[in-house]
């Protein structure tokens, strides 16, 4: 998933359960026959980003990863990878693309997108999360419990605050309906450079003091968070709906038109494994929501 939300997508956004037998199915895309062995090996290839944690990167040390990793350990199939930076073409290089010289796809599976997602069919959503506020403990902000305690701070000290948030996003929503552009810090929600990541904002300038308070995306807060070494940050999530504008949003997986029946498997693996996705979102840091109520199955 685009590492930002933005305010103006439909979103940075219960399940059909499947038969038992329907999780050994295969869908045409996740075949790969392997000659010499024989028997049709079973793949699943998920779309990533190399460099987006907390969601991916190319160590698998994200919670996309360990979601992709779970998921073909109960399947029983061999994980692969397809690296593209999520931003401006990333569906067209790698779920509609094919590797050169054949008719295989070089993925079959998106791991983060919203739950509006046009380019291919969608699961139903693994995670529900929203946006959040953090800031370093002991700098005079620790009575700030909700976001609307900051907006009562003496007029003096919130006008001396320093607001780093990502462009068009919920948080810029928030900020000029309160009166607070002046203090804002604007960053770009993709920079072009393969090598900056959203969490900068979190464990560096939060940390560095170069912006006293972060808004953004929840999962990269409160993951961020967590990896400022040596600075205790304190994580303050806004509320799903409130005041008019939206800042929660639900994340799922993509998979191509016609692929109904690897969708189908995805959305039994969804519900079944909500326990352990949950664990995997608690060792992130990352700050959830109720998932919404099951819908029917998109069609196909």
């Amino acid at each position: 998933m685009v590492s930002v939300i933005r305010s103006r997508s439909a979103l940075p956004h219960g399940m059909a359960i499947v038969l038992f037998a329907g999780l050994l199915a295969l869908s045409a895309p996740v075949m790969a026959q392997d000659a010499a062995s024989g028997p049709a090996q079973k793949i699943l290839r998920v779309c990533q980003d190399p460099n987006n944690l907390p969601m991916s990167d190319q160590q698998d040390r994200g919670y996309e990863n360990k979601i992709a990793e779970l998921f073909a350990k109960k399947l029983g199939w061999k994980l692969e990878h397809s690296w593209y930076p999520q931003r401006m073409g990333f569906i067209r290089n790698s779920l509609k693309a094919k590797i050169e010289g054949t008719d295989t796809f070089k993925c079959d599976v998106v791991t983060g997108v919203s739950t509006d997602f046009e380019m291919g069919l969608v699961t139903q959503p693994y995670l529900a999360s929203t946006y959040a506020m953090a800031f370093v403990k002991g700098k005079g902000l620790d009575a700030i419990k909700t976001p609307a305690d900051l907006l009562a701070l003496p007029r003096a000290t919130r006008d001396k605050l320093k607001i780093g948030i990502f462009a068009r996003s919920p948080a810029s929503d928030w900020l000029l309906k309160n009166g607070l552009i002046g203090q804002m810090v604007s960053y770009s929600p993709q920079t072009g450079d393969p090598d900056q990541y959203p969490g900068q904002l979190i464990d560096r300038d939060l940390a560095n003091g170069t912006v006293d308070v972060a808004i953004a995306w929840g999962p990269i807060v409160g993951y961020f968070a967590k990896q400022a070494a040596g600075v205790p940050i304190t994580v303050v999530p806004f509320k799903p709906q409130d005041d008019g504008i939206r800042y929660g949003f639900s994340i799922a997986m993509g998979v191509r038109y016609g692929d109904k029946n690897l969708r189908d498997q995805l959305n039994a693996l969804i519900a079944s494994s909500q326990p352990e996705i949950a664990q995997i979102f608690k060792d992130y840091g990352v700050p959830t929501s109720a998932l919404p109520a099951p819908t029917s199955a998109a069609p196909s």
